[in-house]
């Protein structure tokens, strides 16, 4: 008889928790911070910025005229789908793989809402140097960088066997 090996999917939980989060601030956000107003957290770093993205990272296809809220929904639930697949095949004590796959479903599903929901995401962090902007972002983009990252720096530098 084969042993099973307890596989990674409760790590869903902190995609879950992820989801909570970055609702709750975009509710925040939607209910208390002007559009299109810079807010200062840490003056000539960092501000509250209220304002929306209908398309991807860096704004990439948001003039497309609509039909990337689709796309963007299917890419994510397509991706989201792969990697919770993955999860039900990871051992859960593999943290180094599950973590960034729960972060990344977590992100990537919180979009996925604001898509739905509002037309388009709501973006909400600015950062700059001086007059150099980094576009907003929220935390489900935070999440998603975050788990790629992870995904990336354990894809190449992975575990050793004891």
């Amino acid at each position: 008889m084969a042993k099973v090996t307890p596989n990674a999917l409760p790590w869903l939980v902190l995609s879950a928790v992820v989801i909570a989060l970055d609702q709750l601030t975009k509710y925040w956000v939607l209910t208390s911070l002007p559009e299109y107003t810079a807010i200062p957290v840490i003056d000539g770093f960092w501000n509250w910025y209220r304002t929306y993205n209908t398309g991807a990272a860096f704004s990439f296809l948001a003039n497309a005229g609509g039909w990337q809220k689709w796309f963007f929904t299917i890419l994510a639930i397509g991706i989201c789908s792969m990697l919770g697949w993955w999860l039900t095949k990871t051992p859960r004590r593999d943290w180094r793989t599950a973590l960034p796959f729960a972060l990344v479903i977590g992100g990537a599903l919180g979009n996925v809402i604001d898509r739905q929901i509002h037309g388009h995401v709501v973006d909400f962090i600015q950062w700059h140097w001086q007059d150099y902007y980094w576009p907003a972002f929220n935390l489900a983009d935070a999440a998603i960088v975050g788990g790629a990252i992870g995904i990336a720096l354990f894809g190449f530098f992975p575990a050793k066997n004891k």
